[in-house]
């Protein structure tokens, strides 16, 4: 076996190409530092100053965390952008990592909004670099109709979980003794280790992934590149002026994110659609992505709400006490990450000796949309057996776990499927129109945690949970269709 376009020969761990694991850190340090920091984010925004916070209401906070995790993804697309055409994905990689650990060490050590402006900013460009590209690069390392694809995305994925999973820990127990900037900073290191990990093991990457897949020609550039940047500069201006004039409050902010993470995924599928670089197989395949999209939206508008309406309820609504020692309420974002390394491993194998008899995608795919709503589902009993002293953990530890059995089925296989679904043109860009129904969903999140108080919360649990049930018996009906247009591609 060789890896694709100029990889190193041979196999890894697990059978896997040996580029496989240098992403594996790569994304596992990235991920240590983004969910670090996300776990104490909404306690930060709306503990009061003197448990180490902001003083922000909660309804505000959990709102602004959502739009937060919207502008991310949103932000992956033109960081895909700037793959495909100028800098190639491992160096799109790089770059967006120095970012992210920049605007780790900004929150860490600026005070107040300034910092959580500043710090929240570069993260979110830092990111639309990065994640999308890397993904990408895991394609790259498989060639076309490789079985073992799924398997090392799902193996990828545990990587993710790995870094997922230690982070809140250690972030939570910082915060905990009113130190939130103390947990900013571990997560500055932890992307720090993952960019020398990363730089240290680009050898076996190959070169598939080295050079834009669509670059711009000279002309292009000299006509393109001036505008960028008077646009952007443009842009940063009037959000100045916005600012210092008081319109630009958090509230017209999260509005604004919310409704661009649902327009622009509605035009970028119309861009792609019209592009006359796509042949007709490949325009088959785009739209054979399209219910899978919708289908991801809704999955995301619940799944994302572990660290907005899940994380709240953790702190004010479940019974945090263990023999004296209260649980810090971040440490349940830890459930999921945990449950993933616990359960992936699985997944992989079921996948690999199922081969070529697994169940398709959108089968996969409609068993995750069931199973976020359970979870909700299962949230809306906690809440109707609520004790006065508090819900068991129990209760949210086994929402958590069906919920992650969800994803299992939905995230690693919409990876994968959106780089074989891809037309040439656009491959990075389709990974990162995958990662846009993230930022679709938490858009969305973002109005609905508005709803959430203790007295509403049967109803909010309840009716999330069984939309999402009934959307995915849908799409179970729409298969068939959905699998003629993808030509091939399971």
């Amino acid at each position: 076996m060789t890896d694709s376009d100029g990889g190193e020969p041979g196999r890894g761990s697990f059978g896997q190409p040996r580029g496989l694991a240098t992403l594996f850190f790569t994304e596992m340090w990235e991920r240590f530092s983004f969910y670090g920091m996300r776990a104490i984010l909404a306690y930060y925004l709306y503990y009061s100053a003197v448990d180490g916070g902001l003083g922000m209401p909660r309804s505000s906070a959990l709102s602004l965390v959502a739009a937060y995790g919207s502008a991310v993804y949103m932000a992956s697309v033109a960081g895909a952008w700037v793959a495909d055409r100028l800098l190639g994905t491992q160096r799109a990689v790089l770059y967006g990592g120095v970012l992210i650990m920049c605007g780790h060490i900004t929150l860490a050590i600026v005070p107040g909004m300034a910092g959580v402006a500043g710090g929240l900013g570069l993260i979110i460009v830092g990111t639309g670099l990065l994640k999308s590209n890397v993904t990408a690069i895991v394609g790259t390392l498989y060639e076309p109709g490789d079985q073992r694809k799924d398997a090392g995305f799902s193996l990828f994925y545990m990587g993710i979980n790995l870094g997922s999973f230690v982070a809140p820990l250690l972030t939570g127990l910082a915060a905990s003794g009113a130190d939130f900037h103390l947990g900013f900073g571990l997560a500055a290191i932890g992307m720090a280790l993952g960019l020398i990990q990363y730089v240290l093991g680009r050898k076996h990457l190959g070169t598939a992934s080295l050079e834009p897949t669509n670059p711009l020609d000279p002309a292009e550039r000299r006509w393109l590149l001036p505008r960028l940047g008077l646009a952007a500069l443009g842009a940063a201006g009037v959000l100045a002026v916005l600012a210092l004039g008081g319109w630009l409050t958090s509230g017209r902010v999260v509005n604004l994110l919310s409704l661009l993470s649902v327009l622009l995924p509605v035009a970028y599928f119309w861009v792609m659609l019209r592009s006359r670089r796509l042949d007709g197989v490949e325009r088959d395949r785009v739209l054979a992505f399209v219910p899978l999209f919708v289908a991801s939206v809704m999955f995301w508008t619940l799944f994302e709400q572990q660290s907005t309406v899940i994380a709240a309820f953790a702190d004010s609504r479940v019974d945090r006490d263990l023999l004296g020692f209260e649980i810090p309420p971040s440490w349940f974002q830890s459930v999921n990450p945990v449950a993933i390394l616990l359960l992936a491993p699985l997944f992989a194998l079921l996948w690999t000796r199922l081969g070529t008899r697994q169940p398709g995608t959108p089968t996969k795919f409609s068993g995750g949309l069931a199973l976020v709503g359970v979870s909700f589902l299962v949230m809306m009993l906690a809440s109707a057996t609520l004790p006065e002293g508090g819900a068991s953990p129990l209760w949210l530890v086994g929402a958590l776990v069906v919920m992650t059995c969800g994803e299992l089925l939905l995230s690693p296989v919409g990876l994968s499927v959106s780089t074989s679904l891809a037309p040439r043109a656009f491959a990075a860009q389709m990974v990162g129109l995958f990662l846009l129904s993230v930022a679709a969903g938490s858009g969305i999140g973002a109005q609905l945690v508005r709803l959430y108080s203790p007295d509403s919360e049967l109803v909010y649990f309840g009716a999330l949970g069984l939309v999402a049930v009934l959307l995915g018996a849908s799409l179970v009906l729409a298969a068939p269709l959905i699998r003629r247009r993808m030509h091939g591609v399971r």
